[in-house]
């Protein structure tokens, strides 16, 4: 059941997603590795709470970060991994894994983009030993961070997690997919699964190590982690069950949102970033969709392929009103089983119940 990470042991198979902005922190992220699980950051927006985000968003995300790390590592006590998650889309990427890595984190997660230069920036940071996964969302994208990795820095990477098209947030995966997904006709997780551990396979035969593989996106329980578990997977990366729990970092308003949340509110929206997501339907969804949506009246440039200009609407003002429990601004991301989220416990609780699943199935 343990998972060997980079010469590291994670005692239980668990991944929790992270969460931007401001969903996933440091209280989440550390009672996960308490439990023996890998709890992860998001570094998306993650100083938006600082007194002095409004003058210098930059300098606040860099010094939220820094410090949300150190605390998810007090609070997981050498249990477990602390990671964060480093969205390429970000215009902070390089900036955030760097500071992630100075600050001690346990692996770093990427994704929102191909990752190709994060084992340069990791390098920058030679002190830190963290582990290096991206995210993917088919074979052909695993095989291809893989070539780069292993042509450019000798290297492949740490562990690898695999989302399909039922994951909450932003997706690799074509408007169309998403749409399917979204109508009971997503791409089987375990055809995708075959697919990267095929095309892990000579990569794992060159270095003479595993490259873990871990699930994610409609994952729900201990019952299909243990299924894919048997077809090749290292383990399951979970996240909007997570946040239905007293230490996830968003407001109790927010945790209410989700679980007042139906499957029929569920809808695949897009995002300003330039992917297909998976959110609730609420106000702010509905005007974006009719066009009338107010414009941008401030954009700090936190995102790459985005533009006061061009972009439908601020998803960072978005996502910070959201974490606020704003319903009719903010966007709400979610998993397409979060109308199956009704009732708030612990993070300990949540890992317990999905294990025993797990062994129930056995």
């Amino acid at each position: 059941m343990a998972v060997t990470i980079r010469g590291r042991t994670l005692p239980i198979p668990i991944l929790q997603g992270g969460m931007g902005v401001g969903v996933s922190l440091d209280r989440l992220a550390g009672a996960v590795a308490a439990c023996g699980g890998m709890g992860t950051i998001s570094t998306a927006a993650c100083g938006f709470d600082e007194p002095d985000y409004a003058q210098d968003p930059n300098g606040s995300n860099l010094r939220a970060l820094a410090r949300q790390v150190r605390r998810a590592r007090e609070a997981a006590r050498g249990a477990g991994m602390v990671a964060v998650n480093a969205m390429v889309a970000t215009t902070q990427y390089a900036d955030s894994v760097r500071t992630a890595l100075r600050a001690g984190v346990d692996a770093v997660v990427s994704g929102a983009g191909l990752p190709r230069d994060l084992p340069a920036i990791a390098a920058e940071v030679p002190e830190s030993g963290a582990a290096l996964a991206p995210v993917v969302s088919s074979g052909r994208a695993a095989a291809l961070i893989c070539k780069l990795w292993d042509k450019h820095y000798q290297r492949v990477p740490d562990f690898v997690v695999l989302e399909g098209p039922l994951a909450g947030g932003h997706l690799g995966f074509s408007r169309e997919e998403a749409l399917a997904a979204q109508e009971g006709r997503p791409k089987p997780l375990s055809t995708l699964l075959h697919e990267v551990l095929e095309a892990l396979a000579p990569f794992r035969e060159k270095y003479r190590r595993d490259i873990p593989v871990f699930v994610a996106g409609g994952v729900k329980d201990g019952r299909e982690m243990r299924r894919c578990m048997d077809q090749g997977a290292a383990g399951a990366q979970f996240a909007t069950r997570f946040i239905a729990t007293e230490e996830c970092d968003a407001s109790p308003a927010y945790k209410q949102v989700l679980l007042n949340a139906r499957g029929e509110d569920i809808a695949i929206v897009q995002s300003p970033v330039g992917l297909p997501g998976r959110a609730l339907r609420n106000p702010l969804v509905e005007r974006v969709e009719q066009g009338i949506q107010p414009a941008i009246d401030r954009c700090i440039k936190c995102l790459v392929p985005c533009g006061r200009k061009t972009a439908p609407y601020c998803i960072s003002k978005a996502l910070v009103a959201a974490v606020r429990g704003d319903w009719e601004n903010g966007l709400f991301f979610c998993g397409a089983n979060a109308g199956e989220v009704t009732a708030l416990s612990t993070v300990r609780e949540q890992i317990e119940q999905i294990m025993n699943e797990w062994r129930a199935a056995t």
